[in-house]
């Protein structure tokens, strides 16, 4: 037998390679199961709460391992049948064999545990996670590799924590015409011998395929990721898609020829019909291309705007400040209630789009400004401007402490934040609570079901104010 691995004179009680039997008692924050072996922290992807499990270890650090789960010995009641052939090996979804309830009690705890563990704050009220009626088929836009190695066509989701394509013909949280488009695809590739792209070589032709399509319009988008202009036989891919795609009103070939893990690049061609196809969320009418930020569940962007608008508490005379508006998006759906909203956002192009969305729906009462949000704001101050409301629904990794530090300077009565990561929000909710700003409620939405992702709305007032 091997000896164990020893840091610092402490013995990890687990060895690489080796099988156990443990117990999971936790839930990890990507949606592994989590349990204890002699007190040493085990992750294992596929594993529930409650279950018993033999595992073979696969990987072992000072704290911590990682297990593969090879048999489910006393199974939980939570644990049901994937629905996908592929979810073992594809990356697209990772809590598809835990019931749908339960997925969504997973999502309010974690949310709980780390407002109290990274924020500090133990007396917030976190609503149960809000989720869909039906769980599959909800994104609206899908970005799929494709490659053609050895004759063998593959266009599909990459496995977990690689680039190694595996291969599909049905995907369950896409909309199913996405699975037409890929089928159809595949027979060009094959038909006229398109060359994939090939990351090692930065050669090839066909990089990406992405497919948008309009939930409430039914319009349909293909876009196909070219490695460079040349683009063979394209003519034949538009005829081939056109008549067996219903809604199809865009082909559009996007140019990336950087070497890069980035999927788009900057430049796209009109093959085919529009420039961009038309969605609705609730009243408000958006034109989106193939480079537009737009929430990929449509049905729960609609419900978690709703939640900002109730939190923001209008009546129709405050000013309000939306400091991540993108393409105007909540903006929007603000305006509906609020005297006055102005929107900030860092990409000109995003507030041009935000410009153009308030025109196309005949609001009024909207500015939109590009730059930082933390710059303009004391800028907005020196001319008068003191937002009653602030919105923020900044990217992944959260707001600056600088930006927390501006808004509180502009005293609004009410901060609702938009967060896609629970650990960042905690962060933030707990100096914003230094500032004076007291989190009231947070209410989860289940945007990306099947998946560990949770997407909040958070209600915030001013100390003073209570």
């Amino acid at each position: 037998m091997k000896s164990k691995r020893i840091f610092d004179d402490y013995i990890i009680p687990v060895e690489k390679n080796m099988d156990y039997i443990m117990t999971i008692d936790n839930m990890g924050y990507e949606g592994e199961g989590v349990g204890k072996i002699d007190n040493f922290t085990v992750f294992v992807a596929g594993a529930i709460v409650g279950e018993k499990v033999q595992i073979k270890i696969v990987k072992v650090s000072k704290k911590f391992a990682f297990g593969k789960l090879l048999e489910v010995i006393d199974p939980s009641k939570s644990r049901v049948e994937p629905v996908c052939s592929i979810y073992k090996n594809c990356g697209g979804c990772n809590i598809q064999h835990i019931d749908y309830k339960a997925q969504l009690d997973f999502k309010t705890n974690r949310v709980v545990q780390v407002i109290n563990r990274i924020g500090k704050l133990d007396d917030v009220i976190v609503h149960p996670t809000l989720g869909m009626e039906s769980p599959y088929n909800y994104r609206n836009k899908v970005q799929l590799p494709a490659s053609n190695k050895n004759t063998e066509v593959k266009i599909g989701f990459y496995a977990a924590r690689s680039h190694d394509i595996i291969d599909m013909e049905i995907c369950h949280i896409q909309d199913s015409v996405a699975d037409l488009v890929v089928k159809l695809t595949r027979q060009w590739i094959k038909e006229f011998n398109i060359e994939s792209y090939n990351e090692e070589n930065h050669q090839g032709i066909l990089r990406h395929i992405m497919i948008r399509k309009g939930i409430k319009t039914g319009e349909v988008m293909v876009v196909l990721v070219t490695n460079g202009k040349n683009l063979p036989h394209k003519e034949e891919f538009i005829a081939l898609i056109s008549k067996k795609i219903k809604g199809l009103v865009s082909v559009i070939q996007n140019v990336n020829s950087d070497k890069t893990n980035v999927i788009l690049g900057p430049l796209c061609v009109t093959l085919w019909g529009k420039d961009s196809i038309t969605d609705y969320i609730g009243k408000f009418k958006f034109e989106v291309s193939a480079l537009s930020f737009f929430q990929v569940n449509s049905i729960q962007t609609e419900v978690l705007y709703s939640k900002a608008l109730e939190y923001a508490n209008l009546n129709g005379g405050e000013v309000v400040l939306d400091a991540y508006c993108g393409t105007g998006t909540i903006s929007l759906f603000l305006s509906q209630k609020a005297k006055k909203v102005y929107g900030v956002e860092i990409v000109p192009e995003a507030i041009e789009n935000a410009k153009i969305n308030a025109k196309e729906n005949d609001v009024h009462n909207t500015e939109f400004i590009v730059g930082e949000a933390e710059k303009i704001i004391p800028r907005l101050i020196d001319d008068g401007v003191r937002a009653d409301v602030v919105v923020v629904d900044p990217p992944r990794k959260g707001c600056d402490k600088t930006l927390l530090e501006a808004i509180s300077h502009m005293g609004p009565r009410t901060i609702v934040y938009v967060s896609c990561d629970p650990g960042t929000l905690a962060r933030d909710l707990g100096i914003l609570d230094e500032l004076g700003y007291k989190t009231l409620e947070i209410q989860p939405v289940d945007m990306f079901p099947q998946t560990a992702h949770i997407e909040c709305v958070v209600n915030l007032v001013r100390k003073n104010c209570i």
